[in-house]
């Protein structure tokens, strides 16, 4: 049971890094608004973003299957560092604490957990 909600955390965070870098590819101004943060320019930025995004996706499903649960929790945990820093960037930048908290700040909460469970299996 608990390797089969951590593997289920972990393949669902890699799926939605993937959502999110294709919203920036595809849609990036709409996906800036959800960050937290307009932009009215900075498309290369918001590109760049988007590629990130994917990137990380794609390596942790990539960990996930070749490499297993370890590697994939190491992985979850150092990349914890993005939606903290994410956190940071959307106060400093004008976006609201609600934004901040209830997705970022929450996102590296379920990432912290997703390691930990990874680590247990």
């Amino acid at each position: 049971m608990l390797t089969t909600i951590a593997y289920g955390l972990a393949i669902i965070l890699n799926l939605m890094c993937l959502v999110i870098g294709a919203r920036f590819l595809l849609v990036p101004y709409a996906a800036a608004a959800g960050y937290g943060v307009p932009a009215k320019t900075d498309r290369a930025y918001l590109t760049i973003k988007g590629l990130r995004d994917g990137t990380y996706g794609l390596v942790g499903l990539a960990l996930l299957v070749f490499a297993g649960a370890r590697a994939e929790a190491w992985f979850i945990l150092i990349a914890t560092l993005l939606p903290l820093g994410d956190t940071l960037i959307v106060l400093r930048n004008g976006g609201t604490k609600a934004a901040a908290f209830g997705i970022h700040f929450a996102t590296a909460v379920i990432m912290l957990l997703t390691a930990a469970l990874l680590f247990a299996v």
